[in-house]
């Protein structure tokens, strides 16, 4: 588990495809420099979430780690396109004494986002992004939380759809801290929907299942037909 405050940008200093047979089963050994502010109190296999995805520390010393990427995990995430000397968010997973100063983040990437556009306001970037899977986009809401590359980010605005997309505001203090505020129209993030949304939905799911074929049902299913309609109305003017 982490929070979402990324703790400092390390550097992808070494890329190993692993092969086949190898216990990893295929994949990509990345090695991380730069990183010894977080390594003090390292131990192998424990969890650190490098751009927004939880990997396991395989090798580590002074200032530099190994994590093993898997295949499924290349092919659901940025971390492929990565280089040597790219840059990357870092952050160690919680400790009882950590400030929740961000949201509850897992580390399970849901899908990635290109940036559609990059604009100033006075000293911030106002990045948008349009999801791979819009799928996504009914737990994205605004003023709502979303990590992005690992880093717990605020919405300043949505709108849905199969071309749906969501804006943040990247203020100059966070420009200096997370990988983010260097990326181009075109390139990808991490994304990982807050997980509250997940369970909210299973709920209401259980809750109208349970309800199926009763008045009560009934009267809950015009309720949601009508919020529907206001806003696919308000979505055409």
């Amino acid at each position: 588990m982490f929070t979402g405050i990324v703790e400092i940008l390390g550097t992808v200093s070494a890329l190993e495809e692993l092969d086949q047979t190898a216990s990893g089963g295929g994949g990509t050994s990345l090695t991380i420099a730069n990183a010894q502010d977080i390594l003090e109190d390292a131990n192998l296999g424990d969890s650190i979430s490098v751009n927004g995805t939880c990997l396991t520390i395989t090798e580590f010393e002074k200032s530099s780690f190994k994590v093993g990427v898997a295949p499924e995990t290349l092919r659901r995430t940025n971390l492929g396109s990565l280089k040597k000397g790219s840059k990357v968010n870092l952050e160690r997973a919680v400790a009882s004494t950590t400030r929740m100063g961000g949201h509850f983040v897992q580390g399970h990437v849901d899908t990635v986002a290109s940036v559609v556009s990059v604009t100033s306001d006075g000293n911030a970037l106002t990045f948008r992004f349009k999801p791979r899977d819009p799928s996504v986009l009914r737990y994205i809401v605004e003023k709502g939380y979303v990590t992005l590359d690992g880093a717990s980010l605020t919405v300043t605005q949505v709108q849905d759809g199969p071309e749906g997309w969501w804006e943040v505001m990247l203020i100059a203090y966070t420009q200096e801290r997370v990988v983010t505020a260097a990326k181009k129209p075109g390139e990808e993030v991490n994304v990982e929907v807050d997980m509250v949304g997940k369970y909210v939905e299973k709920s209401v799911a259980g809750y109208f299942e349970d309800k199926a074929g009763s008045g009560e049902f009934a009267i809950l299913e015009k309720m949601v037909s009508r919020l529907v309609d206001e806003k696919l109305n308000k979505s055409t003017k």
